[in-house]
């Protein structure tokens, strides 16, 4: 190929000189993830191919390129640039200007330019490419059977990065010095592996190993030695025996048992103390999925995809698999391998394995070797390790298929940290920092019109992951070059990101801004769906477990007038209180109380239901403490909450007594209840009303879930099934939210609907509201950012940019 691109090159040279064309130089800028992708070799084939001279190089805003030779040459490399991008770059703009002809022979690659102000993007980690698959399955290749092989389309890029331009130098691959092969492929334009900055071979990359909990390898050696026998078969012989082995991946450990080993996956849920949360699954390829999932186009789409997520299926009615997995689920979470030591170990195994994150219940995951033994020591039975360091922590990212659109839930590995581009209005925007919210934390950072969302870190309640959260907060600042201008805060005044911005801009003599939970959720939907910075309001409707209002009051059922500026409060569900306040939260039999006291529904239901299981259950609790809480208004505040209603509805069908186990578990059970997920078609709605009440500030409507609890308690006499009260619920619950919306459409004359917050992460009613509205209006939903607090931080950043620019009018 070489030879065939120099003697085109030579008789193009020979053409352009014998008709005199005139020789021009560009300097040409590339923008956007084109570094660590194989973008500059690239340009380097396509400036042979149109034989042309000059150079290229990565800088600290993207790739600069010398272009010299003939116009029509020129125009044909600008072409190629966008027509020929690797698979993981992505342009977001070029920019010509003409220069100087200088005296050259070649067109060469020069080293990175660096420099202060930073506007490239790093790209995500990505699955493993099929030319490296072939790489590790070529028996007389240098990388056979090498769990690490990866090239510039493919392998880790976040997790091993730790400074800017991405050179080896900057990454944890610092300290694997490239043996002779490695480095002559390195040096290559020519090849896949040209400045792939973790390329390695057997010879001088990292290396694994097996080792049990008493820090001995498989074959005896002490830990750190390779030893005699395959480690990834030893794995997999000790997976096959119903062990747990934590298996250090690209960007933290898993906890790793046969996913048809219903004892071990007990086991396992008892060690990690982890008694209901479902847990993820790994195939070997998309055939052994289809064994115990349905699997769409769109299904396939994303577990193919470079970004590799968990995809939540529907289980099959004939799914061997253990209920275990995702105790009172239908559905599954299955992810594809990502890596090359994924793909052998699976390559062995007969069975999908359970692949959960290698943490202590409610810690991060871990990441580093010595942490790993000392915190999963007394769950794990033995641990696969490598001696790649991983400099910051990355979690799979999780994805659903719901109104025929993919929609990311959790956005992490593969996704983070991909740009998001913002409405070309925003581009003057100062530099921001948005600290994000407390639970489910990302933040975002952004100059101009390009907005970074951080990857998905947890609840900062936990000690190591607020630690995490300030270790990542400082890392992207130093990736980016980013000084903050403003920092925006949700409105909260315990979230700990909100105290953390508060006592920072304080220190930095930065302006802060507070941004209001619910205003931030509508306006993350608005920014992803590209509204210009002046668009008109829309209807927000933001539903979630709670988030702190304008008024001072916990809100979470929100109807919206909202621009990027200003949001009105329209409508909102009854404020209920909850006593116990935290407390409610994880008892759902709390909420439902709450809600018949509320209603003066309590002592009525008690007394003509003498049988009643779940009445029996709440009388049962300490009712006389809980009424003197709600009656003084103590440790009871009121709250808005659609989330909270779910809780209060599934723990009235016998879910999640006394407590939960995890977040959102009683929602998400009380959604399992529907076959197939689908409302059937001759479903009777429970009935909602709504009243105009006055406000503190404002007359508003208020959603009351009464007659729907009068209804309910009428089925549970019946002894209808639980299938259909949650049928009712869900179809009740979307109509009163079609109604309404409809209604204020009319009223205030808009023409837009913006759904957000994380109860809308329901399929059921999502797929419900949105198709209801559509004849109606413009539905803006979520794909690429969460709807639910995973994308708080988008919304907090595009408010604190619009009133910036606002501002300098």
């Amino acid at each position: 190929m070489m030879s065939m691109l120099s003697a085109t090159t030579g008789t193009e040279n020979i053409a352009s000189a014998a008709a005199g064309v005139t020789e021009i130089a560009e300097t040409i800028r590339v923008y956007g993830i084109v570094q660590g992708v194989g973008f500059r070799p690239m340009v380097w084939t396509l400036a042979h191919t149109h034989g042309l001279k000059g150079w290229v190089s990565n800088t600290g805003q993207g790739v600069c390129i010398h272009a010299q030779g003939d116009e029509a040459a020129i125009n044909g490399l600008i072409a190629g640039l966008r027509e020929s991008a690797p698979p993981l770059a992505r342009i977001e703009r070029i920019t010509r200007q003409r220069t100087e002809p200088l005296q050259l022979d070649d067109f060469v690659i020069q080293s990175s330019i660096a420099g202060h102000s930073i506007q490239t993007h790093i790209p995500p980690d990505a699955a493993t490419c099929q030319a490296c698959l072939d790489d590790i399955h070529n028996p007389s290749g240098p990388r056979y059977h090498y769990p690490f092989t990866n090239c510039t389309h493919c392998g880790p890029r976040l997790s091993i990065i730790q400074n800017i331009p991405y050179d080896r130098p900057a990454t944890t691959m610092a300290g694997f010095t490239l043996c002779a092969d490695c480095q002559a492929e390195y040096d290559n334009p020519a090849d896949r592996r040209f400045h792939a900055q973790p390329n390695a071979c057997p010879v001088c990359g990292p290396q694994l190993w097996l080792e049990s909990t008493t820090h001995e390898s498989a074959s005896g050696h002490e830990a750190g030695d390779m030893p005699d026998t395959d480690p990834i078969h030893a794995a997999a012989q000790l997976l096959k025996q119903g062990k747990i082995v934590a298996i250090k991946g690209i960007g933290g450990f898993h906890l790793a048992v046969d996913a048809g080993n219903e004892a071990a996956i007990i086991r396992l849920r008892k060690r990690k103390q982890r008694p209901d949360k479902p847990f993820a699954l790994m195939a070997r390829d998309l055939a052994q999925i289809e064994q115990y999932c349905q699997v769409t186009g769109g299904d396939i789409e994303c577990l193919s995809g470079a970004e590799a997520p968990i995809v939540l299926l529907q289980r099959r009615h004939d799914c061997r698999l253990s209920s275990e997995l995702a105790p009172r689920q239908r559905t599954l979470g299955f992810m594809l391998p990502y890596s090359p030591l994924h793909h052998l170990l699976m390559q062995q195994l007969d069975n999908p394995l359970v692949l959960t994150s290698g943490n202590l219940s409610s810690e991060p995951q871990c990441i580093d070797n010595d942490q790993a033994r000392r915190q999963l020591g007394q769950i794990a039975d033995a641990f696969l390790m490598h001696n790649r360091p991983i400099a910051n922590r990355i979690d799979d990212s999780v994805v659903r298929l719901m109104a025929g659109q993919q929609r990311v839930l959790r956005r992490a590995r593969g996704y983070a940290p991909t740009p998001l581009s913002m409405p070309e209005s925003f581009k003057h925007a100062p530099a921001i920092l948005a600290m994000g919210s407390e639970l489910k934390n990302t933040f975002c950072l952004s100059n101009g019109s390009q907005a970074i969302l951080s990857q998905h870190m947890g609840d900062l309640e936990n000690y190591g992951t607020y630690e995490d959260y300030r270790h990542n907060l400082a890392l992207y600042q130093t990736l980016y070059r980013h000084k903050p201008e403003v920092i925006v805060v949700d409105k909260h005044p315990e979230y700990l990101s909100s105290k953390l911005g508060r006592q920072w801009a304080e220190q930095q003599q930065i302006p802060l801004l507070e941004a209001a939970h619910h205003h931030a959720h509508i306006a993350a939907c608005m920014a992803e769906n590209h509204l210009p910075l002046h668009s008109r309001p829309v209807l927000g409707i933001a539903l979630d477990g709670l988030g702190y209002g304008d008024d001072g009051t916990l809100w979470g059922g929100e109807f919206l007038l909202a621009d990027y500026v200003q949001c009105q409060r329209l409508a909102h569900f009854t404020p209920i209180p909850l006593p116990g306040a935290t407390q409610a939260m994880r008892e759902p039999w709390r909420n439902t109380y709450a809600n018949l006291h509320h209603y003066g529904l309590w002592e009525t239901f008690r007394q003509t239901r003498p049988e009643n299981e779940v009445l029996n259950f709440i009388a049962g609790q300490p009712l006389a403490t809980l009424n003197a809480m709600l009656e003084g208004k103590l440790n009871s505040p009121a709250a808005s909450s659609c989330g909270r209603l779910f809780d209060a509805v599934a723990a009235c069908l016998g879910i999640c007594q006394p407590q939960l186990s995890y977040e959102g578990q009683a929602a998400i059970e009380l959604e399992a209840l529907l076959p197939e997920q689908r409302i059937p078609d001759n479903t009777e709605p429970y009935p909602f009303a709504w009243e105009m009440v006055n406000g503190r500030s404002q007359i508003c409507l208020q959603i009351s879930s009464k007659p729907m609890w009068q209804a309910l308690f009428h089925d549970l006499d019946n002894a209808l099934p639980t299938a259909v009260i949650a049928a009712r619920f869900h179809l009740g619950l979307a109509n009163v939210i079609i109604d309404l919306a409809r209604q204020l459409l009319e009223q205030y004359q808009l023409t837009q609907v913006a759904l957000s917050g994380g109860v809308f992460q329901n399929r059921v009613l999502f797929e419900l509201v949105v198709n209801g509205l559509q004849p109606y209006s413009e539905v803006l939903t979520h794909q690429r950012v969460p709807a639910n607090d995973g994308g708080l931080a988008l919304g907090q950043w595009a408010i604190a940019a619009a009133t910036c620019l606002q501002g300098e009018k």
